[in-house]
């Protein structure tokens, strides 16, 4: 939670009851929560104010100690009713106008967590009227609460000492945030393994200072002509971006994801691209000889053991000269562009006259995302500063020693004692990323194998149209709702329960715990807030709602579990329409329209081998037609255009006997299609499909077949899909797909000649081009395994094959050839199969294996398994791993994808690119990294795999 301090000291300090964060003498603050709704301020307050400003007449402005004792107060005042406060900056004749809010993260494994945000505002800052300043602090770690209270305060109380803070903010800045992480490694919060990252804003004047150490982030909104755009006032440091992962790797930190760690990925290559396709597993620091500490960014404050390895405190500083043409500037955690770009948030802020209502759109819809492609949230906390009354010309004459900021960011950096040098502003902000975490897929496939989907509550009471339009109207363009689809729409309009109440009645409490969203169908409520005053505690109504205004409140309970900060009464008989929370958050986190489309998909034959995440893809670009009983869905004189995956009622197919021998054609063999004995000539068939089977699967392919018509059965809805929609999200889908499904339908009874009637040693010279390639079970980067047929025999044979110009691509010479001689030495293994011959032509270079390989293991894991099939699959795993330890070999790559099954149904092992041979000069650590006792010898760059291969 953050704190706020005002002319007037806005808002309560909040510190965990856990915290052992040494407190100045000052007194010490209460922990509250952030308010929803905002009371007014006071006659205390207002005389508190009057007080401090006669202590600002009758003080020095450079004296610092006032401004430090200012930070310490502490005032139960909140922000007006709006929401919003306003501050005047005298010397550029201009209005600062802003607001705040910060939100809990939702975590289902801990949630009482603290929330590891903070934020202050100081209006002034010290005793300057022109200086105001901002900051927002993410904090992690155990003790990441506690580390980002401690920053909050001693970073503003080492700025306003700092000697050189009247007359070069950016040195002053650097030497705050240095010497702030000095105090927090001296102190007794334990910040060993715990931090905070720091984005601060100073306004001083027209000038703006933006000092960053992490990965928050400030964005300055620009106009430019009709358009608003996004102007970054950091840079995230996170080992994205190239300049901060190469020094962290200079101060001996290892750069590696989860996967890399844990051996699923070669820790050798980089497996990351850009920071919207991470997947939810991006980059992170490691110490060079153990799996810690993890951090995914490259500067912070305190993580002292982080800071070893290169992660340090300086910030990074920017400078620049506001002009009549920056409306607004944005402060936020990474919990708001984890998946938000900073455009963004840029075009939401432009599109509210008041800093609340961007910032509760913000959060919202931070939040929304989150619970969309995790299945938790991080904390969010956003800080939206309006600017208005900004001239062309500065009212004040510059002084000469004054240097004129150009209106393009000035990024400086403060080394030591040095001048500040300017580095280049060149690299940008990497685009929120776009793609669901392992942890939400995982999710999605458990909703799909165990039916655990959520299901709307029936509704209690039949709604009319004019009390649906009324809850649509109110509804319409509310930040939470906006980007549900029709159908969850539809939904939520049955999961709002009516509710009648009497004047009098108290719908939800102070201090209390709500769980519903409430729409006012009729009737007047009054918000009501206990606040403080001469006499004690006073009831206030703070506002009023009616069915007139379109009124909603309570949106604050459907996020999460928080005491309420005012009472909503009623004054007159009323209704109320509810939403639980349970069930937004059913119609959010489960994608309740999206699993039933996830499911048809899955029922696809041809589309069953498709990730989750190619999957979800799919199912945003289906289309849904209705038909009526009767009516053709496709006529014999046309073409078949699309999938069709039949949502509801049945449909009737009649096709010429012909078309079951194309190959392509799964979906009407599957069914038991019945003569029709009308026809004398040239026998036809049909068939009805029910709902939740499909037909013209064989369109993806590219595939024309004509000859067919489909008659609906009643009423008919189906779920339609393109070619091209497919091809757009997924990629073409070749015919190698087809293969790979008759190649998990190969039958061990076809007669096939033994290889104990061929003379291996004839094989030992075997050429590509006696080899038919069959299908491909399991392709990498730059090779494919397959089967292959032996020419003029009837033997089927399995085929490693490298193509030549992916490896001169990716550099791989010297790895292809240590996997080859790997695989050769390991022949003997029973779990790896013999290596009959190496053979190579223009395109690839090949290794021939003495088996017949089935599928890879991940094939048959889309439906559990017995209990002893399990047993036996878990134990060849583990007998495998043993044979090739006894061998001296490393493995890594312990993958369903990667481990394959044979025709028998034995495991083997065709996938070494991971696999390393233990030599007596090396050492390997239980997370697969070895530690060479000798230097490595460096290898250089081949140049082309070698002629004998």
């Amino acid at each position: 939670m953050g704190c706020v301090y005002s002319r007037a000291c806005i808002g309560e300090i909040c510190v965990p009851r856990d915290a052992r964060i040494k407190e100045p003498q000052s007194v010490r603050p209460n922990a509250a929560e952030l308010v929803v709704f905002s009371p007014t301020s006071t006659n205390e307050d207002d005389e508190n104010r009057d007080q401090i400003h006669s202590q600002l007449s009758l003080n020095p402005p450079g004296d610092p100690e006032l401004g430090i004792t200012r930070l310490s107060r502490v005032s139960a005042q909140f922000l007006p009713p709006d929401g919003s406060r306003t501050v005047k900056v005298p010397s550029g004749n201009f209005e600062l106008k802003y607001s705040y809010l910060s939100q809990r993260g939702y975590y289902p494994d801990a949630l009482d967590k603290a929330n590891q945000d903070s934020f202050c505002i100081h209006t002034p800052f010290g005793t300057n009227p022109d200086d105001h300043f901002f900051g927002v602090f993410d904090g992690h770690g155990e003790f990441g609460a506690e580390c980002s209270q401690f920053v909050k305060r001693k970073l503003c109380e080492n700025l306003l000492r700092n000697n050189k803070f009247r007359v070069d903010a950016t040195e002053a800045c650097d030497a705050a945030y240095l010497t702030t992480n000095t105090q927090l490694h001296a102190d007794s919060l334990d910040d060993s393994m715990s931090g905070t990252t720091a984005i601060t804003v100073l306004v001083r004047g027209r000038t703006i200072y933006v000092a960053n150490s992490g990965d928050s982030r400030a964005v300055l909104a620009q106009k430019r002509g009709k358009e608003i755009v996004a102007v970054d006032l950091s840079i995230d440091q996170t080992p994205f971006r190239v300049d901060e992962m190469e020094r962290v790797k200079l101060c001996g930190a290892r750069v590696l994801t989860l996967d890399q760690i844990e051996g699923l990925k070669n820790p050798d290559v980089q497996c990351w691209g850009t920071e919207e396709g991470d997947d939810g597993d991006p980059p992170r620091l490691w110490v060079p000889n153990g799996m810690y500490p993890g951090t995914a960014f490259t500067r912070s404050i305190g993580d002292s053991i982080a800071e070893t390895i290169g992660v340090v405190a300086n910030p990074e500083i920017v400078v620049l000269e506001l002009t009549e043409d920056h409306p607004f500037f944005v402060l936020a955690s990474d919990g708001v562009f984890e998946f938000l770009s900073s455009q963004t948030v840029v075009d939401m802020v432009a599109k509210y006259k008041d800093p609340r209502d961007a910032c509760a759109a913000i959060v919202a819809e931070s939040y929304r995302l989150w619970l969309q492609y995790e299945t938790r949230t991080d904390d969010i906390t956003v800080i939206v500063v309006h600017i208005s009354g900004l001239s062309g010309v500065n009212c004040e004459t510059a002084k000469p020693a004054t240097i004129l900021r150009p209106p393009v960011p000035q990024v400086l950096e403060a080394t030591g004692s040095e001048s500040p040098s300017t580095f280049s502003w060149s690299s940008r902000n990497h685009r929120a990323r776009q793609d669901l975490s392992r942890a939400r897929l995982r999710a999605i496939e458990s909703s799909l194998e165990n039916g655990q989907v959520w299901v709307p509550p029936p509704p209690s009471h039949r709604k009319t149209w004019e009390e649906e339009a009324h809850i649509e109207r109110a509804l319409h363009d509310h930040f939470l709702f906006r980007k549900l689809t029709d159908s969850q729409c539809h939904v939520l309009l049955d999961c709002m329960q009516r509710v009648e109440v009497q004047p009098g009645d108290i719908v939800i409490k102070q201090g209390g715990e709500g769980d519903c969203f409430y729409v006012v169908g009729s009737g007047e409520f009054e918000v009501l807030a206990t606040q403080e005053d001469k006499n004690g505690e006073v009831p206030r109504v703070l506002q009023k709602y009616t069915a007139e205004k379109l009124s909603s409140f309570g949106e604050l309970a459907l996020m999460y579990n928080k005491p309420l900060q005012a009472s909503v009464r009623a004054v007159t008989n009323g209704t109320l329409w509810a939403l639980k929370r349970e069930d937004f958050r059913g119609i959010l986190m489960s994608e309740f329209s999206n699993l039933l489309s996830l499911k048809l998909l899955r029922s696809v034959d041809l589309l069953s081998r498709l990730t989750i995440l190619q999957l979800s893809h799919v199912a945003d670009s289906l289309s849904e037609i209705s038909f009526s009983n009767g009516q053709a869905l496709v006529n014999r004189n046309e073409c078949l255009s699309a999938l069709y995956i039949i949502q509801k009622g049945q449909v009737r197919i009649t096709f010429d006997m012909d078309l079951l021998s194309c190959p392509s054609i799964c979906s009407l063999k599957s069914d038991n299609p019945k003569e029709d004995n009308d026809q004398q000539i040239g026998k036809e068939l049909s068939v009805e499909k029910t709902e939740g089977s499909y037909f013209g699967e064989w369109t993806l392919l590219g595939e024309q077949i004509g000859s067919l018509s489909a008659i609906a059965v009643g009423d008919v809805t189906c779920a339609l899909l393109t070619k091209e929609k497919f091809d757009s999200v997924v990629g073409p889908l070749t015919k190698l797909s087809q293969d790979d499904h008759k190649s998990r339908d190969y039958s061990p009874d076809v007669p096939k000649a033994s290889l104990k009637e061929i003379d291996l040693s004839t094989l030992a010279k075997v050429s590509i081009s006696q080899l038919e390639w069959k299908t491909c079970l399991y392709s990498t980067d730059c090779s494919e395994i397959g089967l292959v047929l032996l020419r003029d025999t009837e033997n089927m044979l399995s085929l490693k094959r490298f193509s030549k110009q992916k490896i001169k691509k990716l550099g791989k010479e010297v790895q292809v050839l240590k996997e080859k001689d790997l695989m050769k030495s390991m022949s003997s293994a029973a779990c790896v199969p013999e290596v009959l011959c190496t053979c190579a032509d223009q395109m690839h270079a090949a290794i021939l294996l003495n088996t017949c390989l089935a599928c890879p293991l991940a094939s048959i894991l889309h439906t559990p398994l017995d209990e002893q099939s399990a047993r036996f699959c878990a134990a060849s795993i583990v007998t495998a791993l043993e044979d090739l330890h006894e061998n001296g070999v490393l493995y890594r790559g312990v993958s369903p994808d990667v481990l394959m099954l044979d025709k028998t149904g034995h495991l083997q092992l065709v996938d070494f690119r991971f696999g390393k041979k233990l030599s007596s000069e090396r050492t390997f650590t239980i997370c697969g990294m070895a530690d060479s006792l000798a230097p490595e010898v460096v290898q250089g760059k081949g140049h082309g795999l070698p002629a004998d291969w």
